[in-house]
């Protein structure tokens, strides 16, 4: 038995999932509150408890979410067990990687939909397994690829040896862990030459090209020095449309139904991983133009007049990629953008950044910080901290006021964005909305 303690986080979810799939006894907790991610797992069926020291049983092998210590009374019912293996998640996820021709999606942004892009791409080349960090996870026996999104918080990814990775940026991120961006970046330069065969880099970002390398590099961008190179870019509210040249020699001509610059980004970096492994372009234009994306990224609801877009933006350059990117999509509609902060540290760290995303939109809204926020050592803000720096947003809670204020747009785009569970408030949006 797998036994997973922490069983809803996104990554654990995805890593039940694929053991489950590759026929082993799997069960886990967590807490009884519904997160979205749980629903791969009740619908294999697999039984989530509440937490309590007397699930953890002889002979189970327990996966210990990145979020629980010993604090935690199931964890210490494990460790004080003789009869008990215990294993971090990133180090059983690193074993379970090097069986397979493993790619690690990693970069700042874009992680979670690169992933899933990949994997859209691989799954009918040849026999694939994934996990990709929106809880979906999915295995095959006698799978050829592995992919997986790898995640820099607290240096996970440095636990894993892929035979390829891409990194698709690097932007201060993770200020509760990270003190500089020198700490940061060196944490990617050590995952990159980490890598077994050959990493892929975004070209024209202001720190990748910079590191010191010494695995095998392929740059990609629209900048004359990248190796994988986009050229004729269009992007309107068709898509994209794009030829890619491949040290200099022209690769082939895509044009995908995808929106705004850091789609065009995440493309060139799947294109470039289709390259490696002997796709032709046909097969990768063909593949990609049916992805139709991941969860909680950039999904779509019309409603009546209205559209209503859910999006993980977490950090200021998500924002604003997803309010351009929505320019581009519904050009002539008002954004209305709602925005609920996750972690006080990032907060508090980027507060008129974020401010200035917000300012992209039309009318745009501040949520209070969840109450189950993270309280984080020296650090007591609230939602204002950002608000002080754009005066014309309103600060709201997620209650039927909000709501109401809300409603009162027509044939606009609303945007959602936040980590933790904004899509209620725009359930709540859209009920009232159809009153």
């Amino acid at each position: 038995m797998y036994y997973f303690i922490g069983i809803k986080g996104s990554g654990m979810a995805s890593l039940a999932t694929i053991l489950y799939d590759l026929g082993y006894d799997v069960a886990g907790s967590d807490i009884d509150k519904y997160i979205f991610i749980e629903d791969e797992l009740r619908k294999r069926g697999i039984p989530i408890y509440s937490f309590d020291k007397n699930n953890i049983k002889d002979g189970y092998d327990v996966i210990i979410g990145n979020a629980f210590d010993e604090t935690n009374e199931e964890v210490k019912a494990a460790k004080d067990n003789p009869n008990v293996v215990t294993h971090t998640y990133y180090d059983f996820l690193g074993k379970l990687m090097d069986k397979y021709i493993s790619i690690g999606i990693a970069g700042t942004h874009g992680k979670t939909t690169t992933t899933g892009m990949a994997y859209h791409l691989f799954k009918d080349y040849d026999k694939t397994s994934v996990l990709i960090g929106d809880g979906t996870g999915h295995a095959v026996e006698d799978s050829k690829y592995f992919i997986s999104e790898t995640c820099e918080y607290q240096d996970h990814f440095l636990h894993y040896y892929p035979t390829y990775a891409v990194i698709n940026n690097i932007e201060m991120d993770h200020v509760d862990y990270f003190k500089s961006m020198e700490q940061y970046e060196k944490s990617f330069e050590t995952f990159a030459n980490q890598v077994k065969d050959t990493v892929v880099v975004w070209g024209d970002d202001p720190h990748l090209p910079h590191l010191n390398y010494t695995t095998r590099v392929l740059k990609f961008g629209t900048g004359e020095h990248n190796d994988v190179q986009a050229r004729n870019v269009i992007n309107n509210d068709h898509g994209l449309s794009f030829d890619v040249y491949i040290h200099n020699e022209l690769f082939g001509h895509f044009a995908l139904p995808f929106y705004g610059m850091h789609m065009l980004y995440n493309s060139l970096a799947v294109i470039t991983l289709g390259y490696l492994e002997n796709m032709r372009a046909d097969y990768i234009q063909q593949r990609l133009s049916t992805f139709d994306g991941v969860k909680r990224r950039y999904t779509v609801k019309e409603v009546g007049n209205n559209i209503y877009v859910d999006d993980y933006a977490h950090h200021p350059t998500a924002i604003r990629y997803v309010i351009e990117a929505t320019r581009s999509r519904y050009p002539g509609r008002e954004i209305v953008a709602i925005f609920q902060p996750d972690r006080f540290s990032r907060g508090l760290r980027f507060a008129k950044e974020f401010a200035e995303a917000m300012d992209l939109a039309d009318h745009p809204f501040l949520v209070h910080f969840p109450e189950n926020a993270k309280k984080e050592p020296g650090i007591d803000i609230d939602i204002y901290e950002i608000a002080q720096y754009i005066p014309r947003a309103h600060v709201i809670h997620e209650d039927e006021e909000a709501v109401k204020l809300l409603a009162q747009y027509d044939h606009v785009v609303y945007l959602f964005m936040s980590s933790k569970d904004i899509y209620k408030l725009e359930d709540m949006v859209i009920d009232y909305k159809a009153q």
